[in-house]
């Protein structure tokens, strides 16, 4: 599902060591050892997506705002941990450390400056990619021994969009709940992601979304869980006025974005339900003509509304379709939650209770 349209990186990204602390701006394509074990088995290879937004302030100054950032940092820190090794855990930078060099030191290079004022000038979107490498030339599976944080920032015009087409694809999991990987941020949790769309586009060749069940293979399909998409989280909407919200577990990304949308849409009346969802439920109501749009929740493109989702049967046979119902006032409503969440960052409206908005002067 991930397509960045309009995207533009800036030629400077940061590198930070984890064990001497030295930091350093590279080259926007400054590259690492092929020899390397992020690059070879994907060991400490971390990564978050941040989104934020440009723009001058009342006295002419430039400033980046991000929102609930906080959020994402922490995110970051669990992904990091998870994979570095108990005896190295003492390496894992704390919260002001990370805003330290992301926004003291990166954000505020004096080369940065003219990207960023671009960006406040085209009001463009934002994001910012931190990940993590070892930087050791040496293969092998072991911990690394040279961790390392880069980061590199982007603008882009939009990502996905509507409308888009989704497929569920019960055969692939995206993750294995017991291992615990699967609600972090990890270079090993994506190649099935890759997969499982190849997969959906056997079914139509249209498709930019799959959408996973469980991993739960050895029940009956109708019996297991909605988890996620292929790279986003979910939302469903129902005739009643319901939106249901799959709860965070070990197969679920802790989405930041869908934390806000769920605030936005409570606070403007929606009655959101954070429940699990068997795909039994889905292909029931979907054939009852109950269920109202099927979304697509992420930190680039905020939500998308799904214009067809292919149902399958265990065998991937198609046994239905769903098409949104665009008259339903929910599916207004879903809009609007995703207008009201990005006009956060541009001061347009105020965060609501529970999210919290970053200034950054630089």
């Amino acid at each position: 599902m991930a397509r960045f349209e309009g995207i533009h990186w800036s030629n400077k990204q940061m590198r930070y060591a984890l064990t001497d602390k030295t930091y350093e701006l590279l080259p926007g394509d400054a590259q690492i050892a092929a020899c390397s074990r992020s690059t070879n088995y994907a060991i400490f290879l971390a990564f978050e997506g941040i989104r934020f937004f440009c723009r001058k302030n009342g006295v002419g100054g430039l400033e980046a705002i991000f929102l609930n950032w906080d959020q994402n940092i922490e995110r970051f820190r669990r992904s990091i941990a998870f994979n570095i090794g108990h005896d190295s855990l003492r390496l894992v930078p704390s919260a002001e450390e990370l805003e330290t060099v992301l926004i003291d030191r990166y954000f505020r290079e004096p080369e940065m400056y003219g990207f960023f004022e671009e960006m406040a000038a085209l009001g463009a979107q934002g994001y910012l990619r931190p990940f993590t490498i070892d930087e050791e030339q040496s293969i092998g599976v072991t911990f690394a021994n040279q961790p390392a944080i880069r980061a590199l920032t982007s603008r882009y015009d939009r990502y996905l969009g509507e409308p888009f087409t989704g497929v569920v694809i019960p055969h692939l999991v995206r993750a294995v709940g017991v291992n615990k990987t699967g609600c972090l941020k990890l270079g090993v949790n994506y190649v099935m992601s890759v997969m499982a769309l190849q997969e959906a586009k056997r079914i139509d060749p249209a498709a930019a979304g799959a959408l996973f069940l469980d991993d739960q293979t050895h029940l009956p399909i109708e019996q297991r869980q909605v988890t996620e998409w292929d790279s986003s989280c979910c939302l469903f909407a129902f005739r009643d006025g319901t939106v249901v919200k799959i709860p965070e577990n070990p197969l679920i990304l802790p989405s930041i974005t869908i934390q806000g949308i769920k605030s936005i849409l409570t606070h403007h009346g929606v009655h959101v339900e954070e429940r699990f969802l068997t795909y039994g439920e889905l292909v029931r109501r979907s054939q009852a003509g109950e269920l109202v749009a099927v979304c697509s929740i992420g930190t680039a493109g905020i939500l998308n509304r799904c214009a067809k989702l292919i149902l399958v049967d265990a065998e991937t046979k198609v046994i239905g379709t769903h098409v949104p119902d665009e008259k339903h006032p929910l599916y207004a409503k879903l809009a609007d939650a995703r207008t009201y969440y990005w006009n956060i960052y541009k001061g347009l409206v105020p965060p609501i209770e529970g999210m919290k908005l970053f200034k950054y002067a630089l």
